[in-house]
Protein backbone atom coordinates (compact mmCIF):
# COMPACT_ATOMS: atom_id res chain seq x y z
CA UNK A 1 0.00 0.00 0.00
CA UNK A 2 1.04 3.70 -1.33
CA UNK A 3 -0.52 6.18 0.55
CA UNK A 4 -0.27 10.21 0.09
CA UNK A 5 -1.10 13.62 2.70
CA UNK A 6 -3.54 16.03 2.24
CA UNK A 7 -2.53 19.19 0.71
CA UNK A 8 -2.62 20.86 4.28
CA UNK A 9 -0.99 17.95 6.62
CA UNK A 10 2.06 15.48 6.44
CA UNK A 11 1.88 11.70 7.02
CA UNK A 12 1.10 11.45 10.42
CA UNK A 13 -2.20 12.35 9.90
CA UNK A 14 -4.61 10.18 12.64
CA UNK A 15 -6.24 8.66 9.56
CA UNK A 16 -3.51 7.54 7.31
CA UNK A 17 -2.09 6.43 10.66
CA UNK A 18 -5.03 4.57 11.44
CA UNK A 19 -4.75 2.95 7.92
CA UNK A 20 -1.26 2.22 8.01
CA UNK A 21 -2.19 0.02 11.02
CA UNK A 22 -5.55 -1.61 9.36
CA UNK A 23 -2.87 -2.70 6.11
CA UNK A 24 0.37 -3.96 8.89
CA UNK A 25 -2.05 -5.94 10.65
CA UNK A 26 -3.39 -7.27 7.15
CA UNK A 27 0.34 -8.66 6.61
CA UNK A 28 0.63 -5.73 3.72
CA UNK A 29 3.78 -3.44 3.45
CA UNK A 30 2.84 0.43 3.43
CA UNK A 31 4.97 2.94 2.16
CA UNK A 32 3.81 6.75 3.67
CA UNK A 33 4.73 9.63 0.34
CA UNK A 34 5.59 13.02 1.46
CA UNK A 35 4.89 14.93 -1.31
CA UNK A 36 8.26 17.08 -2.39
CA UNK A 37 6.83 20.41 -1.42
CA UNK A 38 6.53 19.32 2.27
CA UNK A 39 10.00 17.94 2.17
CA UNK A 40 11.27 21.36 1.09
CA UNK A 41 9.14 23.14 3.96
CA UNK A 42 6.51 24.59 1.91
CA UNK A 43 2.90 24.67 2.89
CA UNK A 44 1.47 25.01 -0.74
CA UNK A 45 0.89 22.21 -2.69
CA UNK A 46 2.79 22.86 -5.87
CA UNK A 47 0.48 22.51 -9.03
CA UNK A 48 -1.28 18.97 -9.69
CA UNK A 49 1.11 18.01 -12.36
CA UNK A 50 4.20 18.26 -10.65
CA UNK A 51 2.34 16.62 -7.74
CA UNK A 52 0.91 13.42 -9.97
CA UNK A 53 4.86 13.46 -11.61
CA UNK A 54 6.41 12.94 -7.91
CA UNK A 55 3.66 10.24 -7.16
CA UNK A 56 4.73 8.33 -9.89
CA UNK A 57 8.01 8.52 -9.52
CA UNK A 58 8.45 7.56 -5.78
CA UNK A 59 5.52 4.44 -7.01
CA UNK A 60 7.84 3.08 -9.84
CA UNK A 61 11.13 3.60 -7.35
CA UNK A 62 9.00 1.02 -4.90
CA UNK A 63 8.02 -1.07 -8.00
CA UNK A 64 11.88 -1.56 -8.85
CA UNK A 65 12.92 -2.68 -5.13
CA UNK A 66 10.97 -3.66 -2.60
CA UNK A 67 7.60 -3.81 -4.39
CA UNK A 68 8.86 -5.41 -7.39
CA UNK A 69 6.04 -7.91 -9.11
CA UNK A 70 3.31 -7.02 -5.82
CA UNK A 71 -0.22 -5.62 -6.40
CA UNK A 72 -0.27 -2.23 -5.02
CA UNK A 73 -3.31 -0.14 -3.54
CA UNK A 74 -2.48 3.27 -3.58
CA UNK A 75 -4.12 6.02 -1.63
CA UNK A 76 -4.41 8.74 0.40
CA UNK A 77 -6.21 11.24 2.16
CA UNK A 78 -7.89 14.11 0.66
CA UNK A 79 -5.37 16.10 -1.89
CA UNK A 80 -3.57 12.60 -1.80
CA UNK A 81 -6.50 10.64 -3.12
CA UNK A 82 -6.82 12.74 -5.87
CA UNK A 83 -3.38 12.33 -6.63
CA UNK A 84 -3.60 8.26 -6.24
CA UNK A 85 -6.61 8.57 -8.62
CA UNK A 86 -5.60 10.78 -11.36
CA UNK A 87 -1.95 8.41 -11.57
CA UNK A 88 -3.93 5.05 -10.99
CA UNK A 89 -3.62 3.90 -14.48
CA UNK A 90 -0.41 5.19 -15.20
CA UNK A 91 1.25 3.25 -12.17
CA UNK A 92 -0.89 0.23 -12.34
CA UNK A 93 -2.60 0.15 -8.87
CA UNK A 94 -4.76 -2.99 -8.23
CA UNK A 95 -6.77 -0.96 -5.82
CA UNK A 96 -7.39 2.81 -4.61
CA UNK A 97 -8.14 4.27 -1.15
CA UNK A 98 -9.34 7.38 -0.78
CA UNK A 99 -9.52 9.24 2.43
CA UNK A 100 -11.61 12.53 2.92
CA UNK A 101 -12.21 12.80 -1.03
CA UNK A 102 -12.71 16.40 -1.94
CA UNK A 103 -15.52 16.50 -4.26
CA UNK A 104 -15.52 20.14 -4.56
CA UNK A 105 -14.32 22.95 -2.31
CA UNK A 106 -16.33 24.29 0.01
CA UNK A 107 -19.40 26.18 -0.45
CA UNK A 108 -18.93 25.04 -3.64
CA UNK A 109 -21.12 22.22 -4.38
CA UNK A 110 -23.36 24.44 -7.03
CA UNK A 111 -20.63 24.99 -9.22
CA UNK A 112 -20.24 21.81 -11.84
CA UNK A 113 -17.03 23.59 -12.88
CA UNK A 114 -15.32 23.30 -9.18
CA UNK A 115 -16.31 19.09 -9.35
CA UNK A 116 -13.35 17.44 -9.20
CA UNK A 117 -15.91 13.60 -9.38
CA UNK A 118 -13.96 13.57 -12.79
CA UNK A 119 -10.86 12.50 -11.56
CA UNK A 120 -12.88 9.69 -9.01
CA UNK A 121 -14.89 8.41 -11.56
CA UNK A 122 -12.03 8.17 -14.11
CA UNK A 123 -10.53 4.83 -12.08
CA UNK A 124 -10.84 1.72 -13.39
CA UNK A 125 -9.91 -0.56 -10.36
CA UNK A 126 -11.41 -0.80 -7.30
CA UNK A 127 -12.14 2.46 -5.17
CA UNK A 128 -13.15 3.00 -1.64
CA UNK A 129 -13.96 6.32 -0.18
CA UNK A 130 -14.23 6.70 3.45
CA UNK A 131 -16.04 10.10 4.15
CA UNK A 132 -16.63 12.19 7.10
CA UNK A 133 -20.85 12.03 7.09
CA UNK A 134 -20.63 16.17 7.62
CA UNK A 135 -17.17 16.73 5.28
CA UNK A 136 -17.60 20.40 3.58
CA UNK A 137 -16.33 19.17 0.86
CA UNK A 138 -19.05 17.12 -0.28
CA UNK A 139 -19.86 13.50 -0.81
CA UNK A 140 -19.16 11.71 -3.63
CA UNK A 141 -21.36 8.57 -4.84
CA UNK A 142 -21.39 5.04 -4.98
CA UNK A 143 -20.92 4.13 -8.32
CA UNK A 144 -19.82 0.45 -10.04
CA UNK A 145 -16.53 -0.29 -8.84
CA UNK A 146 -16.72 2.18 -6.28
CA UNK A 147 -18.15 1.94 -2.17
CA UNK A 148 -18.67 5.15 -0.31
CA UNK A 149 -18.28 4.75 3.43
CA UNK A 150 -19.81 7.13 6.10
CA UNK A 151 -18.11 7.80 9.12
CA UNK A 152 -18.58 10.33 12.15
CA UNK A 153 -17.32 13.45 11.98
CA UNK A 154 -16.38 15.80 9.16
CA UNK A 155 -12.93 16.54 6.52
CA UNK A 156 -10.05 15.91 9.20
CA UNK A 157 -11.79 11.85 9.84
CA UNK A 158 -10.59 11.96 13.48
CA UNK A 159 -12.45 9.04 14.67
CA UNK A 160 -9.68 6.64 14.00
CA UNK A 161 -11.02 3.42 15.15
CA UNK A 162 -14.14 4.19 12.21
CA UNK A 163 -11.62 5.05 9.81
CA UNK A 164 -9.85 1.23 10.65
CA UNK A 165 -12.28 -1.18 10.62
CA UNK A 166 -13.74 0.31 7.73
CA UNK A 167 -10.34 -0.18 5.81
CA UNK A 168 -9.95 -3.40 7.48
CA UNK A 169 -13.32 -4.77 5.76
CA UNK A 170 -12.29 -3.82 3.12
CA UNK A 171 -8.60 -4.84 2.93
CA UNK A 172 -9.71 -8.32 3.79
CA UNK A 173 -12.25 -8.57 0.41
CA UNK A 174 -9.16 -7.58 -1.63
CA UNK A 175 -6.57 -10.20 -0.30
Amino acid sequence: MVLGHGAGGGVEAPDLVSVTEAALDAHLSVALVEQPYRVAGRRSPAPARQLDSAWIAVVDQLRAGSLDGLPVVAGGRSAGARVACRTSEVTGAAAVLCLAFPVHPPGKADDPSKSRLGELDAVAVPVLVVQGERDPFGMPPDAPGRSVIRVPGDHSLRDAAAVRNVVSEWLATLL
